[in-house]
């Protein structure tokens, strides 16, 4: 069974290499990002995250559209995808109420310069739904996803949290998770695998940290249709290089073709 692609408006995830790479940006003023997202779309990654929770001007709505303009501008026709992590699933402190996230992602869907946003599906039920209608009325792509940076849980949870993101409604799961030993490493890639088979969307996974950065690099095999991969910073412990993801990859697909799985 191939595994899912992710689809936006005129490129697919497969269309040039499976998995797509997305590579962070983390810039904590809008020059920094600038100067950041200009380095990494340099490297032509798939996808670039601004995870916007790093970002000094976070609680001025017009501030972040006004860099989100610079990014597209930056990227080069490389697809946005706009991140604000929490505290509780990894994320930088910021001061604002989740009522105004809520309002931050009605104007970034808003401005035309994303093409996803990712929302944990731990968030109250009701913004979830917000996220979820705002985003299909302005035809981005809503990823549902869940991290636990302190431990792997079973494998039957996993399968749940995938699940619980298509339920909501999610164009595409994610689950990333910590292992404390190699066994957790298979927990998250059998999960990925049954949920793969099981689900109609596609899936993004990782094991976290060390021990999962092969996670990262043979993902896509269990059927994740994106790996993250440092363009200058990392969002997460594990991250490896741009040049270091593709380079594994090619070896990879030498092998094992995305097609015939």
């Amino acid at each position: 069974m191939q595994p899912k692609a992710i689809e936006l408006r005129g490129w697919t995830t497969g269309s040039t290499r499976f998995p797509a790479i997305c590579a962070p940006l983390v810039g904590r003023t809008r020059d920094r990002l600038l100067a950041e997202a200009a380095v990494v779309a340099a490297k032509r990654p798939d996808i670039l995250e601004w995870r916007v929770d790093f970002f000094e001007g976070i609680g001025d709505a017009a501030l972040v559209v006004k860099a989100l303009a610079g990014i597209r501008q930056a990227a080069g026709g490389i697809p946005i995808l706009f991140t604000r992590r929490s505290m509780r699933e990894g994320g930088e402190r910021i001061t604002l109420s989740e009522e105004e996230v809520v309002a931050l992602y009605r104007a970034v869907c808003g401005s035309g310069y994303v093409d996803l946003v990712d929302f944990e599906m731990d968030n109250r039920p009701g913004d979830v739904q917000a996220v979820r209608e705002m985003s299909r009325a302005q035809g981005v792509q809503l990823i549902l996803s869940f991290h636990d940076f302190q431990r792997t849980p079973s494998a039957d949870v996993l399968a749940q949290r995938f699940a619980q993101a298509a339920r909501l409604g999610a164009d595409v799961a994610k689950v990333a998770v910590m292992p404390q030993g190699m066994d957790d490493v298979l927990t998250l890639l059998s999960a990925t695998l049954r949920a793969s088979k099981e689900l109609d969307i596609p899936l993004v996974s990782m094991s976290m940290g060390r021990l999962g950065a092969v996670t990262r690099m043979c993902g896509w095999a269990f059927g994740s249709a994106m790996t993250f991969a440092v363009g200058e910073a990392s969002s997460a412990p594990g991250q490896i290089a741009i040049e270091d993801v593709e380079a594994s990859l090619a070896l990879l697909q030498k092998a094992i073709r995305p097609q015939d799985l």
